[in-house]
């Protein structure tokens, strides 16, 4: 959720600071805040409501800051509203020490009540402003020993840090839960942040901290211990990303862009997966998930949040049609609820791009604690989810810093298919030939994506016709029923338009009631064993003058004629067509929203990583 910043070294940390903010800013933008340690060793600050440009804005006109020492967040609200006083960095009574704080603070209410009796006042409705108090309370000459005493008492997950100029050569963070935080090691500074993109133009090397875990950073290097003080050992990662894989590279949006790098994402996702004989080889990357561990599964369990969870649907059909297995899918907030069905004998698979979604790492330990083995899909190396996971497979995505998830979407369901063909082998539950044409498919992949990124301005040309529409119905039907989920999550997500998914048989069982000449209808009604199905459908939808768009294959007459507007897709395996269905569905929902003006990339209430439930 939140993005958290800081800086200790020769430099003036502000604008070292602001700028990795302006790289965060797609994990929160309600408020934005800096705190610094001054040349006469105060401790002073700004923040401001709203996005990240009006705290620089404020910067700009009002008091400069300066400082050599930094701690910067940018905000996704939970407790308390977007506000200048519930913005961080957030500082006790004294007015000598800040905290910024990604996650939820669970017994902070009990916590505040404590502090307020022994005459403490707040001016945040936050739970982070807490924080600062406790250590308040604690500090008895040792800003480190009133840190570990602080984190003794809080419960919940987070991420945070704290600045002091009780101790200004020094900077403290802490993690517990998926609230992620990397350490930047450069040459007599060092760096923190929430994530690896904001600090890659200043260092490729760093490590990472895991839940439980503290770091204390200086000029000269860091400490990394327990929360009880033993000190941890941790190897230097070299991050192999360029700076220009985490710049827009001359597109408008990074949404744009990534939609267009989907093509080179999916060759880096088959990238030594597939042999020559086109068989799938994934032994060395599932470790401890042995061949033998795969045979004996009975069932699989397959969960994940939003995009991700789409993706893993996919994987279900995948999976009943390559490996006959049966394959449950449970969207990972309610895993925990739902008192799911998994032992020993059970697959769970968990579907996360940052590797770090709350309620999918909440899934996983429910799941370990019934002892199912563990297989995480993530983007992301030393993530949470890359930990707990008794093996991963790494999408290889690169960083994606668009808020609404597009190539990760995409190299989620090519890992599926890889995994889906990898496990069909192992238990010869599908022809080798069958699995080998399959697997020689997704080679082309690729190339289909090229040709309908060539289309762009095409759909950009319906986006135009469709834009103003109140309400927009998505159809699909077996693979594809997951591409019109995720079609109408993208419209939703960046254009604000509602927009429904449906399996389209259930769709006069209810949504044909809200058909007019104002509800386009999107059906995906490429080649398959639903497409006459689709096209009935559809033509319930003309039939109700509905405008229909549909997405068809290259030549299909026979669809064109049900339809108002088509999206004309190359023809590909049936088990490898949401991957390409996907694509005009994304760049409908980026035309659509950048027509109307709307904030493509950081759209409204939403942020690139839920670490809270």
């Amino acid at each position: 959720m939140c993005g958290i910043v800081g800086y200790i070294g020769k430099r003036d940390s502000v604008p070292i600071v602001l700028d990795a903010l302006a790289r965060l800013e797609y994990r929160g933008y309600d408020s934005a805040g800096i705190a610094v340690i001054d040349a006469q060793g105060n401790l002073v600050g700004s923040k401001s409501e709203g996005r990240l440009g009006r705290l620089v804005e404020r910067l700009r006109d009002g008091e400069p800051l300066a400082g050599s020492v930094g701690l910067g967040h940018t905000r996704w609200a939970t407790h308390g509203k977007p506000s200048d006083a519930n913005a961080h960095p957030l500082g006790d009574c004294s007015g000598r020490i800040a905290v910024v704080h990604n996650g939820i603070i669970e017994n902070y209410a009990t916590l505040r009540a404590h502090l307020l009796e022994r005459g403490h006042v707040f001016t945040s409705e936050t739970d982070t402003e807490v924080i600062a108090h406790l250590i308040e309370s604690h500090y008895n000459g040792d800003l480190l020993a009133a840190v570990r005493a602080t984190l003794r008492e809080l419960r919940g997950a987070y991420a945070l840090g704290v600045m002091s100029n009780y101790d200004p050569e020094h900077l403290i963070f802490a993690r517990n839960g998926a609230s992620p935080l990397v350490v930047g090691i450069g040459e007599g500074e060092m760096f923190v942040a929430s994530d690896t993109p904001a600090i890659l133009k200043y260092t490729k090397r760093e490590i990472i901290l895991q839940e439980g875990e503290l770091v204390v950073v200086g000029r000269d290097g860091w400490k990394l211990s327990d929360y009880d003080g033993k000190e941890l050992e941790r190897d230097v990662v070299q991050i192999a990303w360029d700076m220009g894989a985490a710049e827009k590279g001359g597109f408008k949006h990074f949404m744009l862009k990534e939609i267009f790098e989907q093509p080179r994402v999916i060759k880096e996702t088959l990238s030594g997966r597939i042999d020559d004989l086109n068989q799938v080889t994934l032994a060395a990357e599932l470790g401890d998930v042995t061949p033998e561990r795969l045979r004996a599964i009975g069932k699989i369990a397959i969960t994940g949040c939003g995009t991700a969870y789409y993706a893993g649907m996919v994987g279900m059909y995948l999976l009943r049609s390559l490996v006959h297995l049966p394959v449950e899918m449970e969207v990972a907030s309610e895993f925990r609820y739902g008192d799911p069905v998994v032992d020993g004998n059970a697959l769970t698979i968990a579907m996360s791009q940052s590797g770090e979604t709350a309620d999918t790492i909440e899934a996983v330990r429910i799941a370990k604690g019934a002892h199912s083995t563990v297989l995480g899909i993530c983007n992301a190396l030393g993530s949470h989810l890359s930990r707990v996971a008794d093996a991963t497979l790494f999408t290889r995505g690169g960083p994606e810093i668009g808020v609404a998830a597009t190539k990760t979407y995409v190299s989620q369901v090519t890992v599926m298919t890889l995994f889906a063909l990898y496990l069909a082998a192992l238990r010869q539950s599908t022809p080798v030939d069958r699995l080998r044409a399959i697997a020689d498919g997704t080679k082309l992949l690729p190339a289909a994506i090229d040709l309908l990124l060539n289309a762009s301005d095409d759909v950009r040309r319906v986006a135009k016709q469709i834009r103003k529409a109140q309400s927009v119905l998505f159809l699909g039907r077996y693979v594809n029923f997951p591409t019109a989920l995720e079609g109408a999550l993208k419209l939703k997500e960046i254009a604000y338009i509602h927009a429904e998914g449906y399996a389209a048989g259930e769709m006069k069982h209810g949504p044909i009631a809200l058909l007019d000449p104002a509800v386009p209808v999107i059906g995906i009604v490429t080649d398959g064993r639903v497409r006459e199905k689709m096209l009935s459908n559809l033509m319930e939808s003309r039939a109700r003058e509905a405008p229909v768009i549909i997405v068809a294959n290259y030549g299909d007459e026979e669809a064109a004629q049900v339809a108002d507007h088509v999206f004309w897709v190359p023809k590909v395996d049936e088990l490898l067509s949401p991957v390409v269905n996907i694509i005009p569905l994304q760049l409908l929902a980026y035309h659509i929203a950048d027509l109307e003006g709307k904030d493509v990339d950081q759209p409204r209430n939403l942020a690139k990583t839920v670490t809270v439930e």
